[in-house]
C-alpha cells in the first residue's frame, strides 16, 4: 500500500471507531438522523422505537388547550422543546388558531428551557424573558420561586414527560396550571422490534444505549416489566452497557433507577454520538500480542487499529483466548466456546486456522503441543 492509501486506511479507521459495536436506539422522533450518524461511525445498529408520536394535527386535546390558553391568556407560559413548539405553531395555523395563539403567548412572561427553543419562539414574532444556563427544568422551577405565582395562570409546554412534580410544585406555590401536550406518546403499535432490542440487551450482544428522551427510556423498562424481565434489564444496564443519554433531562430517570450515565457537554444528537465514539473503545481492555495491538469488538478484531472482520466461530475463539491472556486454554474449553453442538476437537484447529487467517498477522495465536492455544501475549 503506497503513502495515499495508508493515510486512506488511517481516515477510515478514524472516521468508523464503532466498528465492531452494537448499539441499540428507542428513539420514534428523529431516529434516522442517530441512526445515520451511528452507522457512518461504523457501529451495528438495532432500532426498536420505544414509543410513538401522535400527530399534532389529529391531536384533539392539543387544539382543546390551545383554545382555552386563546381564550384565557396565561400570565407566565414555558417553552421546553424547539420541535414542539415549532409543531404547535403548524397545528393551530391548520386549525386557523396561529394568530390567536400568537398573541395570547405575546402577552404572558415567557420562558424558554434552552437556546434551541428560543430560536423557535423568536422564530415565531415572540422573545423570551428569561432561560436557564443549564437547560434544565429544576433551575426554571428555582427561577419560578422568584415570582408570586398566586392566582397566575401559568402554561407549560410539555414534552412526552408530563413533568408532574414540576407542576404539582407550581400548584403548591398558588398558581392555575394548563399543561399543553404539544406532542403525546403512544405504546408503539407493534412492540416487536422493541422485544428483539431488549432480549439483545439481555444476551450481552448490545454494547451502547443512546437515549434522546426520558419517556423512552422509561418506556423500554416499562415494556419489559410487563414481559416480566425489568429486573435483569435494570442489572445489565447497571452493570455491563454504556447508557448515554443527550442531556441530565433524560438522564435523571435513569439515575434514580441506580443506572450509570453518561451525558455529553452539549446536548445534541452529534456530541451524544461522539461521546460514544470516544467512550465505547476504552471499555475494551487493547492487548500487546507478539508486537501488535489487538482489540476484541464482537464480531471485529482490530489489529494495530485495522479492522478484520470475524466469522462467529473464531470470533468466539478469540474472546475465550482473550479472557485468559497468555495462558494456554485447553481444546476441550476452546470446543464448548464454539457456537452449535459439536464434540470433535478437530473442529477446533479448524476454527483457530480460520482464526489467524481473518487477523491476516502471523504469530498472534500460537499453538501449544498437545495442550492447546494461546494468545501471543507479551508482558
Amino acid at each position: 500500500m503506497g503513502h495515499s492509501g495508508t493515510e486512506r486506511a488511517r481516515a477510515e479507521r478514524r472516521a468508523t471507531p464503532l466498528a465492531g459495536f452494537t448499539v441499540a436506539v428507542t428513539a420514534d422522533r428523529r431516529a434516522e438522523d442517530l441512526l445515520a450518524l451511528l452507522r457512518r461511525r461504523g457501529a451495528r445498529v438495532l432500532h426498536g422505537p420505544a414509543m410513538r408520536t401522535v400527530p399534532l394535527e389529529d391531536d384533539a386535546e392539543l387544539r382543546t388547550v390551545t383554545e382555552d390558553l386563546i381564550a384565557h391568556p396565561p400570565h407566565v407560559a414555558i417553552a421546553t422543546t424547539a420541535v414542539g413548539l415549532r409543531g404547535w405553531f403548524a397545528a393551530a395555523e391548520g386549525w386557523g388558531l396561529g394568530v390567536g395563539l400568537a398573541e395570547a403567548l405575546r402577552g404572558a412572561r415567557l420562558l424558554a428551557r434552552g437556546p434551541k427553543v428560543k430560536g423557535a419562539l423568536r422564530a415565531a414574532g415572540l422573545t423570551e424573558e428569561w432561560s436557564p444556563a443549564s437547560e434544565s427544568m429544576a433551575e426554571v422551577l428555582d427561577h419560578l420561586r422568584t415570582f408570586d405565582l398566586r392566582g397566575a395562570r401559568v402554561a407549560v409546554q410539555v414534552h412526552g414527560d408530563p413533568l408532574h412534580d414540576f407542576r404539582a410544585a407550581l400548584t403548591e406555590a398558588g398558581a392555575e396550571v394548563l399543561a399543553v401536550p404539544v406532542y403525546r406518546w403512544l405504546p408503539p403499535e407493534d412492540p416487536a422490534p422493541l422485544d428483539r432490542l431488549t432480549d439483545a440487551v439481555l444476551a450481552g450482544t448490545v454494547d451502547a444505549l443512546p437515549f434522546t428522551s426520558a419517556p423512552a427510556a422509561l418506556a423500554l423498562i416499562a415494556r419489559a416489566q410487563t414481559r416480566g424481565l425489568r429486573d435483569r434489564l435494570l442489572a445489565v444496564l447497571r452493570e455491563s452497557v454504556l447508557v448515554a443519554c443527550v442531556g441530565p433531562v433524560t438522564a435523571a430517570p435513569l439515575q434514580a433507577l441506580g443506572i450509570p450515565t453518561a451525558t455529553p457537554d452539549r446536548f445534541r444528537l452529534a456530541p451524544l454520538v461522539d461521546l460514544l465514539c470516544h467512550d465505547l473503545p476504552t471499555r475494551r481492555p487493547v492487548l500487546s500480542v507478539n508486537g501488535h495491538l489487538v482489540t476484541l469488538r464482537d464480531d471485529v478484531a482490530l489489529v494495530d487499529g485495522e479492522p478484520r472482520p470475524l466469522p462467529p466461530a473464531s470470533a468466539a475463539l478469540l474472546r475465550r483466548l482473550a479472557d485468559h491472556p497468555g495462558r494456554v486454554v485447553p481444546r476441550t474449553e476452546l470446543l464448548r466456546a464454539l457456537p452449535g453442538p459439536g464434540s470433535d476437537p478437530h473442529a477446533v484447529d479448524s476454527a483457530i486456522s480460520r482464526l489467524r487467517t481473518a487477523l491476516g498477522t502471523p504469530g498472534l495465536v500460537q499453538t501449544v503441543v498437545k495442550r492447546g492455544y494461546r494468545l501471543a501475549l507479551e508482558p
